[in-house]
């Protein structure tokens, strides 16, 4: 599966960007897609994911509130709503996405064989 990543800028502190994930082609359905990012020298984290069947989402807490996973079944997409941006959200998010996870796995980068190219968030203060 190939995914491919869209949607993110450069903003001031405070506004919002809605980052999109596709997979041309394929669909998502029976698959967990995620967002993770890494920021320069730190490694890539969990933001968050969303199980395509049930809508069951998952939040990494330093974005709970403020960012919101969602499915566009129309589109095949996943998006990623991120509000009221803060500096240290800045770095490069990645969609990801696999089947078979379950509430841990669903937060570890390791346990994803699908990946997007990245979209850079630059948020300044």
């Amino acid at each position: 599966v190939q995914l491919q990543a869209s949607g993110g800028g450069l903003v001031q502190a405070g506004a919002s960007l809605r980052p999109s994930c596709a997979a041309p082609g394929r669909t998502f359905s029976g698959y967990f897609t995620a967002w993770f990012r890494q920021a320069p020298g730190k490694e890539r984290e969990f933001v968050a994911a969303i199980k395509w069947s049930d809508v069951s989402t998952y939040y990494a807490d330093s974005v709970t509130g403020r960012f919101t996973i969602s499915r566009d079944n129309a589109k095949n997409t996943v998006s990623l709503q991120m509000n009221s941006l803060k500096p240290e959200d800045t770095a490069v998010y990645y969609c990801a996405a696999d089947r078979g996870m379950n509430s841990e796995s669903v937060t570890q980068s390791g346990h994803y064989d699908y990946w997007g190219q990245g979209t850079l968030v630059t948020v300044s203060s």
